[in-house]
């Protein structure tokens, strides 16, 4: 049979003795957190004020939403506060309670639930976790209730996390309270008071409403963006008091497009008929105006036409009589070139030789004629 260590055996005599001494719980609660749920049974013989006011406030819903605002490692961790801070709650009277000391009851062991206070009889809602042994607490919290079962290490994980001088820097969450076993009766559950929820409204109004400080120290070159900021600001501030942003009759150069605002001075007197007839008189000059822009553009496309067409005649007569004087020349060397060479006689069809030479320049010459009438034309026109 293998030897158990003396040091186990006397722990487990020990804890052994603290259970039988402590007295039979009556009443249950379970408080579902963000570490998972928490069972807490309850004294409720041994202190009955600290109980129905626990259980009361569980029932009302005091605590949903509540965070543990203060955890001590190996110590405490301390929630039930509506406000966050330590300094806020009230018990479930309105006033606070006296405090419940019993000689069976002992800050001796990890998983215990007493009451928080400020000093004697000062009980009100905030309540606290034991993680170890807390015996310099006796005679002074009260202690009316433990946590039970595996629930146990859920709660240790309360105390988890990066803490900077007594404060989480990521706060656990009660999410929903639920009374198990009530061992009190004729208790019935009422709302959680209207002036903590707007409390709790304006708290988070002020913190969305919170704006951020732009802290140009942490930037290499923060006093450059400084100055660029400061710039910035001073020509949206100029460009508000000017009145807003400009169109493209303001930034354009065209004297077709005002810069100045119409404005409507009507006389709240006037007869409404005069008015009408005003808005169209307006509306007839601006056609009359508008119209004598486009005979003006329509001249000036007209006069460019001429100008760019006279440019080009010179050049196309130029062309012209290059041409001709090209197709001449080409016509009276092919003409020579037939003359050095002899005439081909067909047996069929015997021609002339002389007779076709002087039909070819005939046709010349009527060519010539004709080209040189054509010429005067144009040169005319």
């Amino acid at each position: 049979m293998p030897s158990v260590p003396v040091r186990t055996v006397y722990l487990y005599v020990k804890m052994s003795n603290i259970y039988i001494q402590e007295p039979a719980t009556n009443g249950k609660v379970i408080l579902t957190t963000t570490v998972g749920e928490i069972e807490i049974e309850l004294w409720s013989r041994e202190c009955p004020i600290a109980c129905r006011n626990f259980v009361q406030l569980c029932l009302d819903g005091y605590y949903d939403g509540t965070v543990f605002h203060r955890v001590v490692p190996s110590f405490i961790v301390q929630g039930g506060d509506p406000t966050g801070t330590g300094d806020g709650g009230e018990a479930a009277a309105g006033k606070p309670f006296q405090d419940e000391f019993h000689t069976r009851l002992r800050y001796n062991r990890r998983g215990l639930v007493g009451m928080v206070n400020s000093g004697p009889n000062t009980n009100g809602s905030q309540f606290f976790f034991t993680m170890g042994p807390t015996t310099e607490l006796e005679k002074k919290n009260t202690l009316f209730g433990k946590v039970v079962g595996n629930t146990l290490f859920n709660m240790l994980k309360l105390e988890e996390g990066e803490i900077e001088d007594e404060k989480p820097l990521h706060k656990q969450k009660v999410l929903h309270t639920e009374v198990i076993s009530n061992p009190f009766d004729n208790m019935v559950a009422n709302p959680r008071s209207q002036t903590l929820l707007k409390t709790d409204e304006q708290k988070d109004k002020s913190v969305v409403s919170a704006k951020a400080i732009k802290n140009f120290g942490l930037l290499s070159f923060g006093n450059e963006a400084e100055e660029d900021e400061e710039e910035i600001n001073q020509i949206t501030t100029n460009f508000k008091q000017r009145g807003g942003g400009k169109s493209a009759h303001d930034l354009m150069n065209d004297p077709t497009l005002s810069k100045q605002s119409i404005l409507h001075d009507e006389n709240p007197n006037e007869n409404p008929n005069e008015i009408e007839q005003k808005k169209v008189d307006i509306d007839d000059n601006d056609t009359n105006e508008q119209l004598e822009i486009i005979r003006n553009k329509l001249k000036s496309n007209e006069n460019s036409k001429k100008k760019i067409k006279d440019n080009k005649e010179p050049e196309a007569s130029v062309k012209s009589n290059d041409t001709v004087k090209n197709e001449i020349h080409q016509i009276r060397k092919e003409l020579k070139q037939a003359k050095k060479q002899p005439v081909v006689v067909n047996p069929t069809n015997i021609v002339e030789t002389p007779n076709i030479i002087e039909a070819i320049e005939t046709f010349l010459i009527h060519v010539k004629v004709l080209l040189s009438n054509k010429l005067t034309m144009r040169l005319c026109f």
